[in-house]
């Protein structure tokens, strides 16, 4: 997610980029790269970060399953260089205000742009949606979650009183990528910034790997599920032994150039797993991203499928969201060809209902005489601001009113919305 808060007039490709480290030109690390063992060795936290995390209000709380959920926190991170209320219910869901104590049919699942980091609780876009369409819409997404984690999310809030007839898994930029890693807090710590604890997250997880020996996907359980066991983290033996078998971890800071050393055989093991071809005597960072990003879209291919079957044995109707203005939102709008152009051909494929944000902004662009990075401060700030959750709100709004059934109270015939407003007003 963040390196530091400074968003103010920042170009969304740049700042994206040092957010979560989705492009290997923009984050490169401007350190000399070091052997894998000792950079795992200073992912090490330090204790004063753990207590902090889990003795104080801090953006993300512990949770045994996925490391943490949201928390309460004010960070400086908004528009015009503005605090912005972060705020969560007991279970983790974001606080939502709008028809809140209307029946809801709708929870949303994903990560930060799924949370809508960077702005208010009022300013989401599940927020400006349930304005307009007349019935709240729960915000279960959080930053820095894989698409694995999300999927994780989902089948436990579905398990529960809140549960919803209609699920949103949302898959934003390297979600693909973080649904394999073991602890994602080791890709990002040479650049972020914890503000003493209270922005500490990312920390041993639920995620998913290959056997390469089979082919087979594992899930893997939080290696750190308690609060106490959480001070592992403090210990930098103990982060090298637990991190050296993770191989997408190890790949992709090899391709960010932070370390200098790849298990190159067992990267020939994953890519011949996957269909590729054996590495070239001259593989480099280049031959290993590429393979760390089929693997990853592999990944997520394997979790949508076990995401549609979770919501149809309950009877649920499952939306996929696409979105990643760090890679495929600028390929579209050069008019290139999109990486992830696989995950877009198997939900056509396997018939999924889902909306895709990316060919939206990219069409949107062409209404605008503007250099691109002009256009991009229109809507973000590293995330969406306010503008940008209205924008993306009301762009999938149609998709949304034809997926309900009956339709919101806003999009009913006339003569049914003749409702005397019960329910909508004060006894």
């Amino acid at each position: 997610m963040t390196k530091s808060y400074n968003p103010v007039r920042t170009t969304v490709v740049a700042l994206i980029a040092t957010l979560v480290l989705v492009s290997a030109t923009l984050g490169q690390s401007r350190r000399e790269a070091i052997p894998f063992a000792q950079y795992l060795r200073q992912s090490a936290v330090s204790k004063d970060v753990i207590d902090t995390f889990l003795n104080e209000n801090t953006w993300a709380q512990f949770d045994a399953e996925l490391g943490y959920i949201l928390g309460h926190y004010i960070p400086r991170d908004g528009m015009d260089g503005s605090a912005t209320l972060s705020t969560s219910q007991p279970n983790g869901q974001r606080t939502s205000f709008v028809y809140a104590d209307r029946p809801c049919r709708i929870n949303t699942y994903g990560n930060s742009f799924t949370q809508c980091h960077q702005v208010s609780d009022a300013e989401t876009w599940q927020e400006y949606l349930a304005a307009h369409l007349g019935e709240p819409i729960r915000n279960f997404g959080m930053g820095g979650y894989g698409v694995y984690q999300a999927y994780r999310r989902m089948k436990r809030e579905e398990s529960r009183d809140h549960r919803a007839e209609h699920v949103i898994l949302y898959i934003w930029g390297d979600d693909h990528i973080r649904s394999l890693l073991r602890c994602r807090h080791a890709t990002f710590y040479r650049h972020w910034n914890h503000h003493g604890g209270r922005m500490f997250h990312n920390n041993f997880w639920a995620h998913i790997e290959m056997d390469l020996e089979t082919g087979q996907w594992i899930e893997r359980e939080n290696r750190l599920p308690t609060r106490e066991s959480l001070y592992k983290m403090t210990d930098p033996e103990w982060m090298y032994e637990n991190l050296k078998g993770d191989l997408a971890l190890q790949m992709h800071v090899y391709a960010h150039g932070y370390v200098r050393d790849i298990d190159m055989t067992a990267v020939g093991k994953l890519a011949a797993q996957i269909g590729l071809p054996a590495p070239p005597n001259n593989a480099g960072r280049g031959y290993v991203r590429h393979v760390l990003d089929k693997y990853s879209l592999a990944a997520t291919r394997h979790i949508l499928t076990k995401a549609r079957a979770f919501t149809e044995s309950r009877q649920k109707k499952l939306l996929v969201v696409l979105f990643d203005p760090g890679r495929v939102m600028p390929q579209l709008v050069k008019g290139g060809t999109r990486y992830d152009q696989e995950i877009v051909d198997f939900l056509k494929a396997n018939d999924f209902t889902y909306f895709d944000m990316n060919p939206v902004h990219a069409e949107d662009f062409k209404c605008f005489n503007v250099p691109y990075a002009e256009y991009c401060r229109r809507y973000f700030i590293g995330h969406y601001n306010p503008a940008g959750n209205h924008f993306f709100a009301f762009a999938i709004k149609d998709t949304i009113v034809n997926w309900l059934d009956p339709k919101p109270i806003t999009y009913r015939p006339s003569e049914e919305t003749t409702i005397h407003f019960k329910d909508y007003l004060p006894d």
